[in-house]
């Protein structure tokens, strides 16, 4: 069974186990929605939804002592839903734990409630839907966090020599190194996400072509291009790796290793990435997402083609992408102004 099949695995069985945790008939629901979604998808659905019957339970003396069934959704109101999204900002979960949220964590949370809300209001077996009314919080937009071009060649360094590390950091870098610098030399070269990295196989990598194999969101696979700044580190890493014999044998065909000898995970990566940028740019928050946008950005700046970008990246939606570079955009505009001529200077 390969990497992704075990994610798939993994997510179906979770989403099975907290199904009986909700009410029984929002199965109804997730089988709806299966043809049309992700596993990934359906578990955040499942988790979001149970966060909010527990809010139900917690919450509002109507439900406390009875077990959520169907027609009870017509005795949610408007003011209830508006007092799960102020919930929604601080609250404990079932351990006691402090939770909170972000905008863009509530606003996720809602949009899930309004799909459930949407789904059984439309087939007709609830006459109200308050869900439908309540206006999802705006996200600011936030100016893009990336490494400046100085900053990527520093960070590449730091990688290399491991200078700027802790000395306990320093203790592991010999033994990381070839595999840091071609993992982060291939982040930064093709933008990828970090999930579409660590389940690369050796199986994928065509190093004559420089070309990879990858899963991109709903595991539709696509091929993308590295540069021979990337294929230098990434030959030298996979010639020491395939003489690596790993800990499990699902993970005999994975890239990317941890010092387990077991496919790295996406947790390592992004402490790893924070525990390099720390030395080279200290005041800035960088993650494999940020890596993503220095690649996206330094692709647009060269290129100023937006749709090459959306499909480099992956993106369905060109406004998604025109969403994260508007403020490139709008600087071309800005120095765009003084280009057409009213009048000759003669």
């Amino acid at each position: 069974m390969g990497y992704y099949d075990e994610k798939e695995k993994d997510y179906t069985l979770k989403i099975r186990e907290l199904l009986l945790t909700l009410p029984s008939f929002c199965k109804d629901f997730f089988r709806s929605i299966e043809p049309r979604t992700t596993s990934r998808t359906r578990l955040a659905y499942c988790y979001d939804l149970h966060i909010f019957f527990n809010f139900l339970k917690e919450n509002n003396p109507v439900f406390k002592e009875k077990e959520i069934e169907l027609n009870d959704l017509d005795n949610i109101t408007f003011n209830d839903i508006e007092e799960y999204m102020e919930y929604l900002k601080y609250y404990k979960d079932e351990n006691s734990e402090d939770v909170s949220n972000s905008v863009s964590g509530i606003k996720r949370k809602i949009a899930s409630l309004r799909s459930f809300y949407k789904y059984y209001y439309n087939n007709g077996y609830i006459k109200t839907n308050p869900a439908s009314k309540i206006s999802l919080p705006k996200l600011r937009d936030k100016e893009i966090t990336r490494l400046d071009v100085n900053e990527v060649a520093d960070f590449l360094d730091s990688v290399e020599t491991g200078d700027k590390l802790t000395k306990k950091a320093q203790e592991f870098h010999e033994k990381t190194k070839l595999r840091d610098v071609a993992m982060l030399s291939l982040l930064l070269g093709t933008g990828i996400r970090v999930s579409e990295c660590i389940g690369i196989n050796l199986s994928d990598i065509d190093l004559k072509n420089t070309a990879i194999k990858i899963k991109r969101k709903g595991a539709k696979e696509a091929i993308i291009y590295f540069s021979d700044e990337v294929l230098k580190p990434l030959t030298e890493y996979i010639n020491y790796r395939k003489n690596i014999v790993c800990a499990d044998e699902k993970d005999s065909d994975a890239l990317f290793l941890s010092l387990q000898n077991k496919r790295i995970s996406a947790r390592a990566v992004q402490l790893l990435v924070k525990k390099y940028a720390l030395g080279v740019t200290p005041l800035k928050h960088i993650t494999p997402h940020k890596l993503r946008s220095t690649f996206g950005t330094n692709l647009y700046q060269e290129t100023d083609d937006i749709y090459l970008v959306a499909s480099v990246l992956g993106h369905n939606d060109v406004n998604t992408t025109k969403k994260h570079y508007a403020a490139i955009e709008d600087n071309k505009k800005r120095l765009a102004r003084n280009k057409v001529k009213l009048r000759d200077d003669d």
